[in-house]
C-alpha cells in the first residue's frame, strides 16, 4: 500500500468514525494498526494533528531533491 493510499484511508476513516479520530490523535500507530491492520516498525514515529480553519500545515519532505524550482509565483491569497 502506498503512503498516499494509506493517508487517504486514514483520513476517510477519521471523518466517518469519531472514536477512531480521537484514538488517531492520541496514539496514531495503535489506531492505524487496530483499525486498518497496518503496523509500523518501532523506529517510525507518526504524528497526527487536526487542522483548524485558521491554521495551515506545511510538511517538508525528507529529501526535497524531487522538488522542481520554478519561476512561477502563485497568485493565490490566503483566505480568499
Amino acid at each position: 500500500m502506498s503512503t498516499g493510499a494509506l493517508q487517504s484511508q486514514v483520513i476517510q476513516k477519521a471523518w466517518q468514525d469519531p472514536s477512531f479520530k480521537a484514538k488517531l490523535l492520541a496514539d496514531p500507530k495503535a489506531a492505524i494498526q487496530e483499525v486498518l491492520g497496518v503496523s509500523f516498525p518501532d523506529h517510525i514515529k507518526i504524528k497526527a494533528v487536526e487542522e483548524n480553519s485558521d491554521e495551515f500545515y506545511l510538511v517538508l519532505p525528507q529529501n526535497p531533491s524531487g522538488v522542481v524550482a520554478s519561476d512561477v509565483k502563485p497568485n493565490a491569497v490566503w483566505g480568499a
